[in-house]
């Protein structure tokens, strides 16, 4: 019982933070400071993505990726041998040149005003806009970090998590299993490197058989796309079947078995994640299950207000990859 009334206290804990870090941002932190921020931000995502559309998932996973780590407060940005953007769950990270652009237009515009943090937040929106996705009202205010360290992101989600362990870390950050399953449905635009889940191909558990939840088919396919000894960076869509737009056609290829990544196909495998993702499968825009895009900018603005710094706090970086 103590050890109980001990969680429930932690967690309420966790919420009242997060509540309060949601008052402190608003979304019209910039109207006077700099007005043009977020069609200055739209612009520079815009350029990029109409030469490379997978830049969409990139900026979205960037974003993700800051805050799990230190909080969204684009510690993810910074560059060194020792910083987070170095640690291993990092390395496959892209965009970091849009957000750069962007912040070079602010800085022109209104120098010192806007955080990298904030950019990378309505990067992320912009990604999904661009994606055929929802769009959302982000709110801002948000201070960059002066802590980045490699050392810090050991505790990123990995493709290889159970679900007792995704619910874990998405809980540690104040998300429960509704948010889980939602940010995981990101996976509706992204990719990944073959390196990431061949292992599910071709030595699961080292038996030396493929993955025994992987549809059958989708398994030759994925042997297909990545050979036992080919190369293990190439990249590969995480939804089969509209790898470009947002949909829930991710949430029907779980419930098919062709997830990917292990940690997605586990989704399939625990009852209470399973109920909500039948439910997303179920239908996009219309009167069916769950409202998936609807329920992702919720669970995207939850996201992207924890542990915030504000007020005093941190910095506004004149470069989003160094510290002043």
């Amino acid at each position: 019982m103590a050890m109980a009334s001990f969680v429930v206290v932690i967690s309420l804990m966790m919420v009242c933070l997060l509540v309060q870090a949601q008052g402190d941002l608003k979304p019209d932190f910039y109207s006077t400071s700099c007005p043009k921020v977020e069609s200055i931000v739209r612009s520079s995502v815009e350029t990029h993505f109409k030469s490379d559309p997978t830049i969409a998932p990139a900026l979205l996973r960037l974003h993700f990726h800051d805050c799990f780590v230190q909080g969204c407060d684009g510690s993810v940005l910074i560059t060194g041998s020792s910083a987070e953007r170095n640690a291993l769950p990092n390395l496959g990270l892209r965009g970091f040149e849009v957000i750069e652009d962007a912040k070079k237009q602010l800085e022109s515009q209104c120098p010192g005003v806007v955080s990298c943090a904030d950019i990378l937040a309505l990067a992320a929106r912009d990604s999904v806009d661009l994606s055929d996705g929802p769009s959302w009202t982000v709110p801002m205010g948000r201070r960059d970090g002066r802590v980045s360290s490699s050392s810090e992101a050991s505790n990123l989600p990995s493709p290889a998590d159970a679900i007792s362990v995704q619910r874990q870390k998405f809980a540690a950050k104040g998300l429960d299993d509704q948010d889980l399953v939602t940010l995981v449905g990101a996976h509706t635009i992204g990719q990944t490197d073959c390196l990431f889940f061949r292992y599910r191909l071709y030595n699961f558990t080292t038996t030396g058989n493929s993955d025994p939840t992987i549809n059958q088919a989708f398994t030759s396919t994925l042997q297909t796309l990545c050979p036992a000894n080919g190369d293990g960076n190439k990249r590969v869509a995480l939804d089969n079947g509209s790898p470009s737009k947002f949909d829930v056609n991710f949430f029907k290829n779980v419930r098919d078995g062709k997830g990917v990544l292990e940690s997605d196909q586990r989704l399939w495998g625990d009852n209470a994640t399973r109920a909500i993702v039948q439910k997303y499968a179920g239908t996009f825009r219309g009167l069916l299950g769950i409202r998936f895009d609807l329920e992702f900018r919720k669970a995207m603005v939850k996201m992207s207000s924890i542990e915030v710094k504000t007020g005093t706090q941190g910095e506004i970086r004149k470069l989003c990859s160094k510290f002043n």
